[in-house]
């Protein structure tokens, strides 16, 4: 049963590091969709109004108004495709392959304790005497000694 117990600790602490990574990486990825976002918005305020004036100079303003659109969207994709970069699988190998360990050590260990149990069963079945004679004997044992004692000490008394 020990074993049992030290293969879900192993289990239980493996899944925390697994959980672990994948919050760290969603955090990152966060703050690549922030820093996505952020670039957005400053890029709306200070590119649009710097390259549609320089635009529209030479062009037409809907046609500087589109460039514009269409620098500021292909950088947020580009940020976008960064934060998706991000992948913890890389760093949860390891602990993903130590729970399966352990949860293949557990399996292991109650295929042997089920064994156990069916040939204890068969022995009882076949021959129940000699299967719980070592049980009796020692219970019998026991209480003899128990009474034994008991008898021992009430003359003292």
């Amino acid at each position: 049963m020990s074993r049992i117990s030290r293969n879900i600790s192993i289990i239980l602490r493996a899944e925390r590091l697994i959980a672990q990574r994948h919050v760290a990486v969603a955090a990152r990825r966060t703050g690549f969709y922030a820093a996505a976002g952020l670039a957005v918005g400053l890029a709306v305020i200070m590119l649009n109004v710097a390259g549609f004036f320089w635009l529209s100079a030479s062009l037409s303003k809907p046609l500087a108004a589109l460039i514009m659109a269409g620098a500021n969207l292909l950088l947020a994709v580009i940020l976008a495709l960064l934060a998706n970069t991000q992948n913890a699988q890389a760093d949860t190998t390891a602990a993903v392959e130590l729970r399966d360990m352990a949860l293949q050590d557990i399996e292991t260990e109650i295929k042997d304790t089920l064994s156990d149990a069916r040939n204890t069963v068969t022995g009882i079945r076949r021959d129940p005497l000699a299967a719980l004679s070592p049980d009796i004997i020692s219970a019998i044992l026991g209480l003899v000694l128990k009474y034994a004692k008991r008898r021992k000490v009430k003359p003292e008394e």
